[in-house]
């Protein structure tokens, strides 16, 4: 909005009123002139045309001086009110622009939706650049791109900052960070202080223009940059939006489905919302339920059973985030888990992979362990990825096979040329180690209690880099992991570091075994079985709906033999990818939500759903700080960006010169 401030006081601005009407006068009055007698009726008609001029009331004729004169007098009088718009300043010589583009910067609380509020704050501030000033354009959500290198050209700022697009990724501050901090703190050819810088540090200032949804950031230090928080959103902004959805073959009825869904209201008030489930886009049925702030609600839905298809779940709601609003399920037949047990012999985990319940979702198969040694029978097939779960139970391979793995008190083999963070490792052995916590949240241990679970002994564990441990005791220093999992490029690796039983040499020579655990009889036992067919398996109805995030890779099972994969996403576009001798590949530009097909030979051979399932993006509420912490720094949150005063008059000043120099022309043409 344009604000003025006027240069002159009442009094003079009333003289200054009084000039136009003066203008007008003059052309209306002129000097009255005898009347002239004349020996000539040459000048008759000019003398009549003096008498009606010099009538006071003559009606006023169309003049183009009049008009410039009038002009001449308004460009004046608004250049002496100063008219001016509210700009931006930028203090500094370089600027780095942070732009969130997060799922959660899709809502429309900010018309047209925040992501575009933030990029139109940042045009406003590359337009407020001087001569000598640079400015670098960073995108982030889970992961920071540089849309832009520093530059003092405008035009490739601007364009950098229209070419953002939205995604349906979550929010991590961190990578952003330290990507910025990398060119403003470059660090040093190694750590030793003597040694000389690679580059000049160059401080920038920092804007950051996000709704503010992410935790505190940690373990960095800014250095030279001088952060700026700049918030997006609005603080009445509401939302509902889908969480989870999956689907189950009804127990009491085999012929029919069940999906289920659970919405989350991040609103003030209680609100009804209408579920549409929709089967290949055909829809199914439907439901209305009432979701009440900060309780999330479940909503179910019975269809009939299909060999295949698509399940589409769409709510109407009138919130503020619309990506939210939809979640897909990819259903499919059961397929049974191919699993193949390399053991000794081991009675209670025999029994509860070949139990009826386990048959009718895994085939497994038994052997002993100078199998792995047969190369037409195991070495083969493993390296073709003929098995979904290989189960080693003390023992191991010389190779690891290319499928999912078990390893019951032994280590998979060492990676050759690698470092030991690489590696499996285990320290000493313990005896009667104490669980202490499980990470019941993994797929593998949901719904267990292991607190009745006794070991004779245990070997903590120490995963490679990337590991996670799932099972911890309170054997060890600073770990005492007793169950945990790495990944292993397209599969995981899971390592159990007790046995099942335990041997002590005995009298004649001979070896006495007992068992080195109850686990086998414990409830949680063929739980955990369950879970392990599951996980690693492909025998779920809509396996893998709710796990696959934005972003997250897809391991995609194809034949060995196709020599092209490709990937159609949901917005139409083709991926093109080249298999592999094992036939598994992994996946990794999902960052659209929807269905995705994969196709061999132009033929669709699979396919799944990538849903947004985060609530922190749903929740758009912003940050009820009006900060953010960055490392040690706690940066507040600043309305607009620091303010200054963009003057008009000038121009306006110039184009009255312009009119008076022409009005001048004008004027000169017709006297001479």
């Amino acid at each position: 909005m344009p604000s003025f401030m006027p240069m002159l006081t009442w009094w003079q601005w009333t003289i200054l009123a009084a000039v136009p009407p003066a203008i007008v006068l003059l052309y209306f009055l002129k000097l009255k002139r005898h009347p002239v007698e004349v020996p000539s009726t040459f000048l008759w008609h000019k003398s009549i045309e003096d008498l009606h001029v010099n009538a006071i009331w003559q009606r006023l004729r169309n003049n183009l001086l009049l008009w410039l004169q009038l002009l001449l007098i308004l460009l004046l009088a608004l250049a002496l009110f100063r008219p001016s718009w509210q700009g931006t300043k930028l203090v500094g010589e370089r600027f780095i622009f942070l732009i969130d583009n997060s799922a959660s910067m899709s809502a429309d609380d900010r018309q047209p939706s925040r992501l575009a509020s933030a990029k139109e704050k940042v045009h406003d501030l590359i337009e407020g650049m001087k001569s000598g000033q640079a400015a670098m354009v960073i995108s982030f959500a889970d992961a920071a791109r540089v849309e832009q290198s520093y530059s003092d050209n405008r035009t490739l700022l601007h364009r950098a900052v229209d070419g953002i697009k939205p995604t349906a990724r979550g929010t991590s501050l961190l990578e952003a960070l330290k990507l910025a901090s990398g060119l403003a703190n470059p660090g040093r050819s190694a750590e030793k202080d003597t040694d000389t810088q690679v580059a000049e540090a160059l401080p920038a200032t920092l804007y950051i223009l996000s709704d503010g949804k992410f935790p505190p950031v940690a373990g960095i230090k800014l250095g030279n940059l001088e952060p700026k928080f700049l918030p997006i959103g609005l603080a009445e902004s509401k939302n509902i939006g889908i969480l989870a959805f999956s689907a189950q073959r009804n127990e009491s009825r085999p012929d029919r489905f069940q999906a289920f869904a659970r919405l989350e209201n991040f609103c003030k008030e209680k609100t009804k919302v209408a579920g549409e489930l929709y089967l290949d886009d055909h829809l199914v049925d439907a439901d209305e339920v009432e979701v009440t702030p900060e309780e999330p609600r479940g909503i179910a839905f019975d269809i009939a059973a299909v060999e295949s298809g698509v399940l589409r779940l769409k709510i109407k709601s009138k919130d503020q985030l619309k990506i939210d609003d939809e979640a897909f399920l990819v259903l499919r037949m059961p397929q049974r888990t191919k699993v193949l047990l390399v053991t000794p012999g081991n009675e209670p985990l025999a029994i509860a992979l070949t139990t009826k319940s386990a048959q009718e979702i895994a085939e497994v198969q038994i052997e002993p362990p100078e199998f792995l040694k047969n190369k037409v029978k195991y070495q083969t097939p493993a390296a073709a990825g003929t098995f979904d779960l290989v189960i080693y139970d003390r023992c191991h391979p010389e190779q690891m096979p290319q499928a999912n793995t078990l390893f019951i008190a032994d280590l998979p083999p060492k990676i050759a040329n690698s470092p030991p963070e690489k590696n499996w490792t285990a320290g000493a052995k313990v005896d009667i180690p104490q669980i202490i916590d499980i990470d019941s949240s993994h797929p593998l241990l949901q719904w267990m209690d292991m607190s009745d679970v006794v070991l004779l002994s245990g070997t903590p564990l120490k995963p490679p880099v990337g590991g996670k441990v799932l099972i911890d005791s309170d054997a060890g220093s600073p770990s005492g992991a007793m169950l945990a999992i790495a990944p292993r490029d397209a599969f995981e690796d899971v390592v159990l570091g007790f046995s099942f039983f335990e041997e002590q040499a005995g009298e004649g020579g001979k070896t006495a075994r007992f068992y080195g655990t109850n686990w086998y009889s414990r409830q949680s036992f063929p739980v955990f079985v369950r879970n392990l067919f599951e996980y690693f398996g492909r025998n779920r109805v809509g396996a893998n709906s709710e796990g696959y995030r934005p972003g997250q890779s897809v391991q995609l099972d194809v034949t060995a033999a196709e020599a092209k994969v490709r990937v159609k996403t949901p917005s139409g576009s083709n991926v093109d990818l080249r298999s592999n001798k094992s036939g598994k590949l992994s996946f990794t530009e999902t960052s659209e939500l929807g269905i995705y097909d994969v196709q061999t030979g132009g033929k669709s051979v699979d396919r799944f759903a990538v849903n947004l399932f985060d609530p922190a993006e749903s929740d758009i509420r912003p940050n009820p700080s009006p900060s953010i912490k960055v490392g040690e720094v706690e940066v507040e949150g600043e309305a607009t960006s620091e303010a200054a005063r963009k003057d008009f008059w000038k121009t306006l000043a110039l184009f009255g010169l312009a009119v008076l120099a022409g009005e001048w022309y004008i004027y000169s043409r017709r006297i001479y």
